[in-house]
């Protein structure tokens, strides 16, 4: 039945007209955002996973600078050990050689002050050991901790190693000399202790500073894997969409030829009139 007051083909052309526009509308913004879920209403389980895995990955950025703020501090203590542990050493020979009883007033004078000025050098090594304000060997810590999650539920701990003179490690005095025989002896085996002891703790920092190293590459790692999950659930298939894409607007044109058609077809009632 043709009516002038109702074209129901015109309506249901404009309906089909309108979907394809909302379907074109949602294809474009897929291509042009790379996403299939780019928003809750897209998919609110998959964007509320998404959301929860992408503040993770914000997460173990803070992790990173944590773990890397841990080595810097680490690497700074053990690079004042190792001046230590070289001081020890030149200690030792000075304390040797004045051992020897057939020396000289001068020349035992002289090894004497050389011995307290490596001394005194240790505390000045050891003081100044510090990065962002944390010092590892001057005693004034125990330990200290880095991030191991993006929870914060886990850390990894690295013991300090106190190298200040007498404080357990190094057995030297901060009065210790070798301005006699005996006091030289004496000194031969103190040093060579404390050269002992300090070896062992660096090599305690070389381990922790390993392990925070080897933590920093899994997060990197779990970084990137946590990534390319978040892609997997809401990234889309562009090549698909694409496709989609150019069928919608090729459907599209058709629709708007047929609401055409449609609305040209009440023209035919002025051919009943002639």
């Amino acid at each position: 039945m043709l009516s002038v007051n109702t074209n129901a083909g015109a309506l249901i052309a404009l309906e089909n007209l309108n979907n394809t526009s909302q379907q074109l509308a949602s294809a474009q913004n897929i291509v042009s955002t790379g996403l299939l879920v780019g928003s809750a209403k897209d998919n609110g389980a998959i964007w509320s996973i998404a959301q929860t895995e992408r503040s993770d990955v914000s997460d173990l950025d803070a992790v990173k600078s944590s773990l890397q703020t841990g080595q810097s501090i680490i690497d700074v203590a053990n690079s004042a050990g190792t001046t230590v542990s070289n001081l020890l050493t030149q200690m030792s020979q000075k304390a040797l050689a004045a051992s020897d009883s057939s020396l000289d007033t001068a020349s035992r004078l002289a090894l004497n002050n050389d011995f307290v000025a490596l001394r005194n050098q240790i505390t000045s090594t050891v003081q100044n050991a510090a990065f962002n304000g944390v010092n590892l060997l001057n005693g004034s810590l125990t330990k200290i901790t880095s991030l191991a999650n993006s929870s914060g539920t886990s850390v990894l701990t690295t013991l300090a190693q106190n190298l200040t003179l007498g404080g357990g490690i190094i057995t030297i005095s901060a009065t210790t000399t070798i301005s006699t025989v005996a006091s030289a002896a004496a000194a031969i085996t103190v040093v060579n202790t404390s050269l002992s002891n300090v070896d062992t703790a660096l090599a305690t920092l070389g381990t922790s500073s390993n392990a925070l190293d080897t933590h920093l590459n899994f997060v990197s790692t779990l970084q990137d894997t946590l990534t390319t999950g978040i892609g997997n659930l809401v990234n889309a298939d562009l090549a698909k969409e694409s496709a989609t894409l150019q069928a919608l607007q090729t459907k599209q044109q058709l629709g708007i030829q047929a609401l055409s058609i449609a609305n040209s077809s009440s023209s035919a009632l002025l051919g009943l009139f002639r």
